[in-house]
């Protein structure tokens, strides 16, 4: 089993790496670790010389001042350097850079004067270094104003904010499950490569990702209507998107309820995709669910009894509790990397319908069973 630090594990990138690499534990460790290990040698020794293999992706990306980030991820870079001397440890290390290394700029410089010194530091020692050359990142949980355009534009739109774009131009993109993916494959393989440019899977004006972000806010956000989501990035883009909900005030969302002699309709969801549609009933006092999905877009819809529905981040302690009454429709969506529950609190059956984005498959099932 190898033995995994990471770096900044509490970023954007190396949360998301963090958390991902907790699927497979019969194949991987994660050795914690705190940004204070960096002001304290022996902490930092003491992290150092339990790993098998090093990510570092700890590092500033914006500041006021192009020199403060300079120095910061140089520094940054040394004390880890000088850390592995200390305690003559040979992990085999990852380094992000960044395809800014090029560009004439000081974050650019410092990522690649930082992949350099690492380069030096495998080669004086014989050991294994990969420098990653990664484009522009995006996904779930990323800063807004701080970790990319994207994060901004998501947040501002769903915080009654109106996005303006600074310059339009193309960009090239990767989503961060799409590097965690290979960040992950880097480890298992085990080999040593100093320049490995990790290509982007989609390239996009700023304006016709604003224009899709626009669209979700449209149908989903202002509607409940799941948009037409046609290739990986748009799906992608959508879970992004659906990540910067304040979930505790946006839910549960009552539908509309049309009653006549004959009782009542509801419309439970509409869809620009297929999936799948399952309807349950649960016993007084059963809970359903505790586990969460990493790409699926799911929506619980309580038409019968009473329930309390459950979401929880992975990694943080807050839960949030959701109270639903069949007397007013509701429903609540699934977040990706949020474990969630239903329980029946009421003392009748309790009647709910599932729908899920795409149809359950054993062997892809992207299900992963955590308490709330």
């Amino acid at each position: 089993m190898l033995k995994i630090g990471i770096t900044g594990q509490n970023g954007f990138v190396g949360n998301h790496l963090y958390n991902t690499l907790g699927l497979f534990p019969d194949e991987f460790e994660r050795v914690d670790f705190d940004k204070s290990f960096f002001e304290n040698q022996q902490q930092l020794d003491a992290f150092v010389k339990q790993c098998d293999v090093i990510v570092h992706l700890a590092a500033m990306n914006r500041h006021e001042s192009q020199e403060v980030i300079y120095a910061t991820n140089l520094d940054l870079v040394e004390k880890l350097v000088s850390s592995l001397e200390r305690t003559q440890s040979k992990p085999h290390l990852l380094f992000s850079s960044s395809s800014q290394e090029e560009r004439d700029n000081l974050y650019g410089k410092s990522k690649k004067e930082g992949r350099e010194l690492f380069v030096n530091w495998a080669g004086r020692n014989e050991t294994k270094f990969t420098g990653l050359i990664i484009p522009n990142v995006f996904g779930p949980f990323g800063k807004p104003n701080y970790n990319s355009f994207v994060a901004t534009f998501c947040h501002k739109l769903t915080h009654n904010e109106i996005p303006t774009i600074d310059v339009d131009g193309e960009v090239k993109l990767i989503y961060v499950g799409e590097l965690v993916q290979e960040i992950i494959s880097q480890i298992r393989t085990g080999n040593s490569e100093s320049e490995l440019i990790i290509s982007h899977t989609s390239t996009h004006k700023v304006s016709e990702v604003l224009a899709k972000l626009n669209y979700y806010k449209q149908t989903y956000f202002d509607k409940g209507e799941i948009p037409v989501l046609d290739t990986t990035f748009d799906l992608n883009l959508f879970n992004t998107f659906r990540c910067y909900f304040d979930i505790q005030n946006h839910y549960p969302v009552k539908f509309v309820q049309h009653t006549d002699p004959r009782g009542a309709f509801v419309e439970v969801i509409r869809l620009g995709v297929g999936g799948q549609v399952s309807f349950s009933t649960t016993v007084p006092g059963i809970t359903r669910g505790n586990h969460y999905h990493t790409r699926k877009i799911e929506r619980f819809a309580v038409i019968k009894g009473k329930a309390l529905i459950q979401l929880r981040k992975i990694g943080t302690d807050e839960v949030f509790n959701f109270y639903l009454d069949g007397d007013e429709p509701a429903y609540v969506d699934m977040p990706i990397w949020y474990t969630h529950n239903i329980k029946n609190i009421g003392d009748e059956d309790l009647y709910t319908n599932f729908w899920i984005n795409e149809p359950y498959n054993p062997q892809d099932a992207d299900t992963y069973f955590v308490e709330v």
